[in-house]
């Protein structure tokens, strides 16, 4: 990736539907140029896809926190695979340490909350678990422009 690759990336990130023209206009650089960019971080995989990204107090989930998972082995792609299909798990993280997974986990209310929890701990794998509520969110990191 060059530097006008990752400046694309950046505006990208901070709004994707901009205009190629916009785009051009802000890279000092020709619409066919963009677009020849755009085209080659596709097609290489760099750039996956495009998606939406909600305040994280717009989605109706009072509850938020995060689930530090302990797993037993082998078996993080499989308890990755099971995280993956509950609703109230949104992003999962492979750290080291102490804890081998982390799973962002939201829910409407606390008992909703917990009965996602206890339904992650009967997950096959996990060994052990620590949980922590999100009381507020003063800080969140965004594309730089």
């Amino acid at each position: 990736m060059d530097d006008l690759d990752r400046s694309l990336v950046t505006l990208l990130r901070h709004n994707a539907r901009r205009s190629i023209s916009d785009l051009a206009v802000e890279l000092g650089v020709s619409r066919a140029t963009v677009r020849s960019h755009i085209e080659r971080l596709e097609n290489s995989g760099e750039i996956l896809g495009y998606t939406v990204i909600l305040r994280a107090d717009a989605v109706d989930q009072r509850v938020r926190g995060i689930m530090m998972i302990e797993v037993e082995g082998h078996s993080a792609d499989k308890v990755i695979r099971a995280l993956g299909g509950l609703a109230e798990v949104g992003t999962v993280h492979t750290t080291n340490g102490r804890w081998d997974l982390i799973a962002e986990v939201s829910a409407q209310t606390l008992t909703d909350f917990d009965a996602v929890l206890r339904l992650i701990r009967l997950i096959p794998g996990i060994t052990g678990s620590e949980t922590s509520l999100f009381l507020a969110t003063p800080r969140s990191t965004t594309a730089r422009l």
